[in-house]
This record gives structure tokens, sequence and C-alpha cells, in this order.
């Protein structure tokens, strides 16, 4: 072992050991099948809030971004800008009735919402689906870190990340998970801030303070590639901003909430946090055209955020600082993973284990913990596997596919689900199949690496601009062909969701 790896080394154990410390910690405290689920709906805003941030804050978050503006310049601010807007629209549009729907999974809801286990099946289906397309770049990513900071092979990443994860969610489920991504956020936090910090500090007073080299249109955004890449800017703009509902480990945090009011002060806690990280990975961006240009021109961008350090400070105080980054960025892979796991599990087990095993879900760990744990197995094994064979790719990019299945799915039918009583079932799986059909089959071809040139390849790389609107399209004409169809409780069930719990409703 090389005395460059004990940084990296000392991070991922100490990370690793207080994870599954607190994770263990959860099953004591862990007694329903709703303990593991959603926590029994108690959850604190602001304690939310931060467990939230936790596993949102992605490899993509951590690596991805100052990778992307180390190399794209001012044009990829869009990303972590798209990333917070999200939940913008989501305190406006569906943060509140869906808490307020009593369901557990976003299925659950549409069940509830429809009246239809064919809608409930389809939805089950996507689920899984964008789990683990955004289960795939965080074990990937952390394969990169691993290798950088220790030079371990690429597989010991996904193996030891996926091995953690399962360990911790299986421990106590979204109880200890909650708890344990909500120590991450703040973890993350610490190690993306006080780096750049200490490396400002050094860059100011080093007497650089241009970059070694520039490219044109870094500093400016210029949406290069003239029409394509105006499409494309669009685009990526309406998946980060319309996904973000439509995510199963996202989603699934607000059903934590007591009611729909904390639901909100959940959300509006969770823009402060997100806007409080991103400010940070622009900063390594900057930095890296100073001190990291290499890193760009050989394809190691994704790295940036882990090399800064030893380039700018060379001796032990690089190698704390590098230890630090390291952590934060293994935090990250943790915690989005944790709550991806959870999301799926909690779909598998409701829709596949427990009827497989002629169980009722009971309301009891004893009994009822066993479906879950082994759900839980299928939804972190399978990801790993498929990490380990595709070709690598762009950790922010892959993220964002999958933020554009969810935003041409999940989105039309929360919005439509919440705010209009005339969508039927027959509506809703079409447009669940033709925005799930191709936005999806999109982010297959561009993961496996088949993307054409041109107008196909914009097409396909970055399918959100024309997969969301025939969605809703879809979904909103075929809703009109089958009005005979329409749930007779809709009314009543759009009056829950929009009404205070602090008000009586009549039920009947």
């Amino acid at each position: 072992m090389s005395a460059d790896a004990l940084p990296g080394i000392v991070a991922v154990v100490l990370v690793t050991a207080v994870t599954l410390a607190i994770g263990t910690l959860g099953l004591r405290v862990s007694r329903t099948t709703s303990d593991f689920f959603v926590a029994s709906r108690s959850v604190h805003p602001r304690l939310n809030a931060s467990a939230i941030g936790g596993e949102y804050l992605s490899a993509a978050s951590f690596l991805g971004v100052a990778g992307l503006l180390l190399v794209g310049g001012a044009d990829m601010l869009w990303y972590p800008v798209g990333w917070t807007a999200g939940y913008l629209v989501l305190l406006v549009l569906v943060a509140a009735p869906l808490r307020r729907s009593g369901a557990y999974t976003l299925p659950d809801f549409a069940q509830a919402r429809l009246d239809s286990t064919t809608v409930r099946t389809a939805c089950s289906l996507l689920v899984v689906g964008v789990g683990w397309l955004y289960l795939i770049p965080q074990f990937e990513g952390a394969g990169i870190t691993l290798e950088a900071s220790i030079g371990a092979p690429p597989w010991a990443g996904p193996v030891i990340v996926g091995s953690v994860v399962l360990l911790s969610v299986a421990a106590g489920g979204m109880r200890s998970i909650t708890f344990v991504q909500a120590f991450q956020y703040w973890l993350k936090l610490t190690a993306i801030l006080v780096p750049a910090m200490v490396l400002l500090g050094v860059w100011w007073g080093d007497g650089r303070p241009g970059a070694a080299s520039s490219y044109d249109g870094w500093s400016v955004p210029v949406s290069g590639g003239g029409a394509i890449g105006l499409y494309t800017t669009y685009s990526l703009i309406l998946a980060t901003f319309l996904g973000t509902m439509g995510l199963p480990h996202v989603v699934v945090r607000f059903y934590t909430n007591p009611d729909g009011r904390a639901a909100r002060r959940t959300t509006l806690a969770v823009l402060g946090l997100l806007g409080l990280f991103y400010v940070w990975p622009p900063v390594y961006a900057g930095l890296g055209r100073v001190y990291g240009d290499d890193l760009a021109a050989h394809g190691r961008s994704d790295v940036l955020v882990l090399d800064l350090p030893r380039l700018v400070l060379p001796g032990a105080a690089g190698d704390v600082l590098t230890g630090l980054v390291t952590a934060g960025a293994f935090a990250a892979f943790l915690s989005t993973a944790s709550g991806l796991a959870i999301a799926v599990s909690g779909v598998l087990t409701q829709d596949v284990v427990a009827p497989l095993l002629g169980r009722r879900l009971p309301d009891t760990v004893a009994s009822g913990v066993t479906p879950f744990r082994l759900s839980a197995v299928a939804a972190v094994v399978a990801p790993v596997g498929v990490s380990l064979l595709v070709p690598d790719e762009g950790i922010a990019e892959s993220v964002t596919l999958a933020f554009a299945v969810a935003a041409s799915t999940f989105c039309p039918l929360l919005v439509l689900g919440i705010w209009w009583h005339g969508l039927t079932d027959v509506g809703a799986v079409a447009g669940l199949a033709v925005g799930g059909l191709g936005s999806f089959g999109a982010a297959v071809i561009t993961v496996v690496g088949s993307t054409p040139s041109g107008w196909a390849g914009a097409l396909l790389a970055e399918p959100a601009a024309w997969s969301i609107p025939l969605a809703f399209v879809v979904m909103v004409g075929v809703s009109l062909l089958t009005t005979g169809r329409r749930p007779a409780h809709a009314r009543r069930f759009l009056v829950r969701l929009h009404t205070p719990e602090a008000l009586e409703v009549p039920r009947g």
C-alpha cells in the first residue's frame, strides 16, 4: 500500500463504519413494517430535509458537476440549477397533496387515485427501472473514486458500496436510513466546503488569478452546436426541472412527513440545503482550470474534486484534504444508493416478493421484514452487476437520463392525478407507456454507447423535450376518449388531497 492511498483508505473505512453503526442502531427503533417503509410517518421536517439532501446529492452532484463545468463551462450550470429548481416545482404542485394521499409508494398512489391494478403494475415496473437506472452511475462513481484515491480495481467500488448499502438498508429500513442520510448530507457539505475554502486561500496567495488555458465559450453560456445545442439545453432543463418529482427515492421521503404542511416545510428547507451545497462545485471547476487543466485533456474530469487538493497543495495538507473529499464522495454514493434501494425494495416487497411468499405484510418487523430484506438484495445486486458490465458513462449525463425517464412518466401521472379529475386508468397507462418506452429506450441506447450523430443523437441523448409533452398529450387525449372509466371517487379523492389536515373532511 502506497502512502498516497492511506488518506483514502482511512476515509472509506471511517465512513463505512459510521454508516453501519447508525444503520444498526436503527434496528433497535424499527418495530413495525411502517418503520421499515416510511419511518411511521413521524420524521421532523428539519431531519427529513437533511436526509433528502443526503440522498439527493449523488455522485453526479459531488463529482460530476465539477467535471462537467471543467470541460463545458457555464453551459453546464444548468445541471445544478435544474436539480435544485426541481424542488420548487415539487413544492408548488406535488409535496403536500402527495403526502395527504396516505400512500406508501408511487404505485400505491396510482392505485388509490385510479383504482386500477394495471396502472399499479406499470408504475411498479417504472419505479424499478428508474431506480436501477439511477443506481448504476452511483456504483460506477464508487469505482472511479476508489480507483483514483486508493488504486483499487474498478470492480471494488461497486461491490463495496453495494455491500454496505445492502447491510444498512436491511438492518433498519427507512427509519435507520433517515439518520444515516442526514449525517451524510452534513459530511458531504463539510467535505466539499472546507477543502474549497483552503484551496481558494492557496490560489489567492499564489499569484495565479487566471486560468492556465482557456476554451472558447467556457465562461459565457453559448449553447454550442447551433439549433442542436439549443435543443439539448432546453431538453436538459425540462428533464431536471420536472424529473425530481418522479424520482422514487425522493417521492417516498414525503410519505415520512407527519402531514402535508410538514411536507411543504421539508421541501422549502431542502431548497436551502441544496443551494448551499451547489455553490461549491463551480469553485472546484474554476480552480481546475488553473491547476488541473490536464485532467480534462486526458478524459479525467470526473476525478477533479478528488485530485485537485494534491495538485494545489502537495504534501501532508493535500493528503488530509484528499481524505476529506474522498469521504464526502463515498458518502454521496452510499446515501443516494441507500435511498434508491429503499424505494425499489418497497415496491418489490409489496408487488413481487410478498405475493410470491403468500404474505400480506403484517405490521410487525418479526413477520414482515423478510420480504423487505429479500427485495433489498434484488434492488442492489442487479444494478451492481450492470455497473460492472456496461462501459463507463459520464456520471452526470447518466443521472440526467434517469431524470428524463422520471419526468416523462411520473411527472404527467402526478400532475394530472393531483390536479385533474378527468384522468382515467386507460389514459394513465397509455401515457406511461409512450413516455416510458420513448425515454427509457433512448436511455438504453445512450448507455450502451450506440448513439448516432446529429439530430438523431441529440434526440436520443436528451429525450425529455419530446417525451414529456408526448406523454402529457397522450394521457390527456386518451382520458378524454374514455370518460366512462373515470373513477367514481375521483372528485372526492382530489378534495382530500387539497384539504389541509386541520379541516375535517366527511368520508363516504
